[in-house]
């Protein structure tokens, strides 16, 4: 699948490539989950290529994961996951319940930056940039970043990503990550694919153009 060329826009892009990989779909079934919860999740700070490491909490979402997984682990395909620390550390985790395959670490799945962001909570980002998150969602404030990764260029490697994969996936990625992946699976608008909910006791299962949750408590 092509990236959005300059000037094209992308939403039109987006629903041209859907319908055209629409036969395809049948051809591959992604598992999708968020690693456990971080220190710095809980601290409310956004981590995107910085890392925490798991809490209490969230080790015990990551076992929760590899207990469900394990029912499956045989027929998945690949394992594919972000190279970022908090992946690792989850991914570690699921793996020990199974005989999942050796992961691949995918940088197109890592986290979403917000630049010098990374790392801070809303409340260093209006004491440092007075006013820059003026009129933002809670959904959409991270675009706002001077030197962040832009929407257009994060939602292009989600598709680029999504683009080619054939077979059972099971993939561990992040939470603004996880809102592009499964925006780009259905076609969504901007809004809409930044307003998914990114909880960390969910198996988001893509398959036949759908996206169903697995809830694990």
């Amino acid at each position: 699948m092509a990236v959005a060329t300059e000037g094209r826009p992308l939403q039109a892009y987006l629903n041209q490539q859907l319908k055209a990989s629409m036969a395809m779909s049948s051809l591959k079934e992604i598992y999708l989950v968020r690693h456990g919860e971080t220190e710095w999740n809980a601290a409310g700070r956004f981590q995107g290529k910085l890392d925490s490491r798991l809490t209490e909490k969230g080790v015990e979402q990551a076992a929760a994961y590899g207990r469900h997984l394990a029912a499956v682990a045989a027929g998945i395909d690949a394992l594919v996951a972000s190279p970022l620390g908090r992946v690792r550390e989850t991914t570690a985790i699921i793996q020990s319940f199974g005989k999942f395959p050796e992961p691949q670490w995918d940088p197109l799945i890592a986290e979403v930056s917000v630049g010098s962001w990374d790392g801070l909570t809303h409340t260093d980002i209006d004491a440092q940039w007075p006013g820059r998150l003026d009129g933002t969602t809670p959904f959409d404030w991270f675009f706002r970043s001077p030197d962040g990764e832009s929407y257009d260029a994060a939602m292009a490697r989600a598709i680029r990503w999504l683009d080619g994969l054939q077979g059972v996936i099971l993939a561990v990625s992040h939470g603004l990550t996880g809102r592009l992946i499964r925006g780009a699976y259905l076609g969504l608008a901007k809004d809409d694919a930044l307003g998914l909910p990114v909880p960390q006791d969910v198996i988001w299962r893509l398959a036949n153009g759908r996206v169903e949750p697995i809830r694990l408590s």
